[in-house]
């Protein structure tokens, strides 16, 4: 059992919170457009390219017309186009995986500890290709993108689900003419779509490495993903989702949601730690208007992602996380992933409260070979985003099979 890195506080999309303020919150456009924090062209591509894919056939029949995804990539394609290595990010991440937060951009790169020159994923031998997921709002096909009669998507957003973020990712793939990965890796919403990708098509990947997630949604996570959908569709500034261009959105609601999932991803026993009950600064929690510590840490996180993230897609995500489950019109979850040829690293958190090893090891008990291990820390669930030398030498291991 290996121990996680020290307690930073880091959030889904890997920022580091140590009380400055966000690097990029001035440069982002929901300093523009109060409606919502999803990327829009005019705040230019930064390191993204764009891959128009065309109509996609939804798993609920319905049909996506323009797809287009947004993806980062580092470190260069083989001629055989071998070293391909796709990176999956979680619920509130997006293809920015390295690099630093700005006018197009605005978290700085959520994974550098572990993607980049001489990392355990190195892009001086892999090309590493990151999308940001469909339904997502850094520039892919979401419910902020605009639809074919002109006017944003809004509540006319599709339900999607794992399965339909994977085929678009597949999509991609065989727009930038590569045949099979060498590597899919993902923790969290991005383990979802990673284990889809080794149940969907096992000749397509040869390595698989999932962290931090599990092959079904479980009633749990069901039940706290909807807490959190409610907390932003009972905000008024929603308008049933058709805010965009109001000059207000539902930021409340969103940072509500916030709070909620947050509170999900660390522990009791780090936040009794970190904050027990001592209150913010010279703020009186007994005055009806001072806060606890933990309260300013929440308000803090809240605040950060509502200037940079859109509650439609928070809900659309949150949704298809709820929806999934390989074992899906598979015969289960057991022989869904008897269909993983892949060689597999499955890694769970001690500590994790939204998705315990018992869940994770699902995964493992059912693929053949799959290399299981458990990681501790006094984190929870955000620990798969840190750099520890367990993780680092799990997937260096897997890589150099």
């Amino acid at each position: 059992m290996t121990i996680l890195g020290e307690s930073r506080d880091v959030d889904a999309a890997g920022s580091v919170h140590d009380g400055a303020p966000d690097p990029g919150a001035g440069t982002h456009p929901v300093e523009h457009d109060r409606s919502g924090g999803a990327w829009h062209p005019r705040f230019g591509a930064g390191e993204r390219r764009f891959a128009p894919l065309g109509e996609l056939q939804l798993e609920s029949g319905a049909v996506l017309e323009d797809v287009s995804l947004a993806y980062e990539s580092w470190g260069t394609l083989d001629e055989d186009r071998s070293n391909a290595v796709l990176v999956l990010h979680a619920l509130t991440g997006d293809s920015h995986v390295r690099g630093p937060a700005g006018p197009s951009h605005p978290s700085a790169g959520w994974w550098e500890e572990m993607v980049g020159p001489g990392r355990p994923v190195d892009t001086d031998r892999f090309h590493v290709i990151a999308p940001n997921v469909l339904g997502g709002c850094q520039g892919s096909t979401g419910p902020s993108s605009t639809a074919p009669d002109g006017r944003p998507y809004g509540s006319r957003f599709p339900l999607l689900t794992t399965r339909d973020q994977v085929a678009a990712e597949r999509r991609l793939r065989d727009q930038l003419g590569i045949d099979r990965w060498a590597l899919v890796i993902g923790g969290s919403m991005g383990g979802m779509r990673a284990i889809e990708w080794g149940v969907s098509h096992p000749d397509e990947v040869e390595r698989l490495a999932v962290i931090a997630s599990s092959a079904r949604a479980t009633a749990d996570q069901i039940a706290w993903n909807n807490a959190q959908i409610a907390s932003i569709r009972l905000d008024p500034e929603f308008r049933d989702g058709d805010y965009y261009g109001s000059g207000a959105g539902p930021r409340t609601g969103l940072g509500i949601a916030r709070r909620i999932a947050h509170t999900t991803y660390r522990t009791a026993s780090e936040l009794e730690d970190r904050f027990g009950n001592r209150p913010q600064g010279q703020e009186d929690p007994f005055d009806g208007r001072g806060r606890h510590q933990v309260t300013s840490y929440l308000d803090h996180h809240a605040g950060k992602l509502a200037r940079r993230f859109d509650a439609n897609s928070y809900v659309t995500l949150a949704e298809s996380m709820s929806t999934h489950d390989v074992g899906r019109g598979r015969g289960g979850v057991a022989a869904a992933l008897r269909r993983v040829t892949a060689r597999s690293l499955i890694v769970a958190i001690d500590s994790d409260r939204l998705f315990p090893p018992a869940l994770v090891q699902e995964m493992a008990e059912h693929i053949d070979g799959a290399d299981w291990h458990i990681a501790s820390s006094p984190i929870g669930h955000d620990a798969f985003l840190l750099a520890h030398p367990g993780l680092e030498k799990w997937i260096g291991d897997l890589l150099d099979v």
